[in-house]
């Protein structure tokens, strides 16, 4: 060190003519993330609480769906008759003639044969009025060709009127495009409130004295404790519950789902596509007296509509088995238009999951294009299983009651959240108190900028999520700013 290394770094006191240029370093604090989490984890509760409590309550009663429809349309589902199974060509026959008579208006869109003895075939038909992905199903009874009823289905599960009433409920509140708002705010915010809890918990068990307490509800306390401890601890219980949820459910909102389907495809995770484009001359068979014409072809192309005999449904089958189709549990899907292929799907969704799906020819029974589920891609398995996990479909009823007690469970968490808030209310006051605001402003810049830069990468991500969040920061230093403590934060107390 040099002689002019030892001078003071400041000049004395005499000398100084005028305030100082340079400002006081910012007052940074320890627990400033903890304080900013317990803020976070509070004010998500408090208001994206009932989001999460109406999306919980009805997909605990979704998840049980698939066992309730089998009681509840067990007419409709099962076939009395033991003989074999009659040509899909008869059954369409009696459930086209079911239909000329009931709904005449209706168009053929695809067939489910039977998967298995005492199960009906499904003939579905397209109908105006109805949903996206809806149509009509005329349950046949496959050893007789006996119509055993009629009822409306909806997506690749087939889900009958009382799963889809629960499914649109808790999709959309019945309020179309507004309302998955909804759902997508509350997917979101619960990935988020499911982490900050558990930082939370993190930060508490350090400092607990009874551990066994943040693990278990504890017991000889009452008030504010007994339902903190049941908070804390049943919260770490649902956690990777919680995660599951909030992150296969965004897959299926607008936003989000949006940019989940980009991100796959860049990554080149998606699903593979089945190609139904026929070359050279466009033809169909003719249908003779049999013949039902499916639909109209695409707007803006100048192509003729298919003509579709349900003696093909037993011919493009059988090319289908003989490719790479082996599930009992199939669609058979006509062309709208005369130079598109046939298809036929796999849809067992339970495990281990059959969803292999072929493109005929029906000029000469040829193979078009095919897709094959052992060649999906790691994520683009992941993506399938999980999907059908949060919908109850696969692993069956183990899964549904699964399903059914963690949204239970999460529901039970908004609750406790709540008597928590009510419980801490000052003497005298209709509300409970929140945790003290000004995290961001004790901590250092890096980690307020960090917030703030997260916000807005996730807000890209996942608008839903990100607008809010980022609404969240600026009002809470806004209030902050307004109403500012001279003391330090708050413990992290129970």
């Amino acid at each position: 060190m040099t002689a002019t290394d030892s001078r003071p770094t400041t000049a004395p006191a005499a000398e100084s003519s005028g305030p100082p240029s340079i400002r006081p370093p910012r007052n940074t604090q320890r627990g400033w993330f903890g304080q900013f989490l317990l803020r976070l984890h509070f004010y998500a509760g408090l208001f994206i609480g009932p989001f999460i409590l109406i999306a919980a309550l009805s997909g605990a009663v979704y998840a049980l769906g698939p066992t309730i429809e089998q009681g509840m349309y067990r007419h409709e589902l099962t076939a009395p008759s033991t003989a074999a199974a009659k040509p899909l060509a008869e059954q369409i026959d009696a459930a086209q003639a079911y239909v000329d008579q009931h709904h005449p208006e209706d168009t053929l869109a695809a067939v489910r044969p039977a998967p298995e003895q005492g199960s009906t075939t499904r003939v579905m038909y397209s109908e105006a009025g109805l949903m996206e992905s809806q149509n009509r199903a005329v349950f046949i009874d496959p050893g007789t060709a006996q119509v055993r009823g009629d009822l409306l289905v909806y997506g690749t599960s087939g889900a009958l009127p009382f799963r889809t009433w629960v499914d649109t409920f808790h999709r959309s509140l019945f309020l179309g495009d507004i309302g998955r708002l909804y759902s997508e705010t509350a997917a979101s915010w619960l990935g988020v409130v499911a982490l900050a809890g558990l930082g939370l918990w993190v930060i508490r068990i350090r400092k607990a004295r009874a551990k066994r307490d943040m693990v278990r509800p504890a017991r000889g306390v009452r008030g504010y404790r007994r339902i903190f401890s049941w908070h804390a601890s049943t919260g770490v219980w649902l956690l990777l519950g919680a995660l599951f949820l909030s992150a296969t459910g965004i897959t299926w909102s607008h936003y989000g789902g949006g940019s989940v389907d980009q991100l796959r495809s860049a990554l080149s995770w998606g699903t593979p596509a089945l190609a139904t484009t026929l070359t050279g001359p466009d033809a169909t068979p003719d249908g003779g007296e049999h013949a039902l014409h499916h639909g109209s072809p695409a707007p803006g192309t100048d192509a003729e509509p298919a003509t579709i005999t349900p003696a093909l449904f037993d011919e493009v089958l059988g090319a289908a088995k003989a490719a790479n189709i082996h599930s009992s549990e199939l669609q058979i899907s006509p062309p709208a238009a005369a130079d598109q292929a046939w298809t036929v799907a796999e849809i067992k969704r339970s495990y281990p999951t059959a969803v292999n799906s072929v493109a005929i020819d029906s000029r000469d029974m040829s193979v078009v294009s095919e897709t094959n589920f052992d060649t999906f891609s790691i994520p683009a398995k992941l993506a399938q299983w999980g999907i059908d996990t949060h919908m109850g479909t696969m692993w069956g009823l183990p899964n549904q009651i699964l399903l059914f007690i963690t949204a239970l469970g999460i529901a039970a968490m908004v609750v406790f959240g709540y008597v928590m808030w009510w419980k801490r209310r000052p003497n005298g006051k209709r509300f409970g108190k929140s945790p003290a605001a000004g995290a961001l402003t004790r901590a250092p810049w890096w980690g307020s900028g960090l917030v703030a830069v997260g916000a807005i990468i996730i807000g890209a991500f996942l608008p839903a999520l990100g607008v809010t969040l980022l609404a969240f920061v600026v009002i809470d230093v806004l209030i902050t700013n307004r109403t500012a403590t001279p003391h330090g934060p708050p413990a992290l107390s129970k």
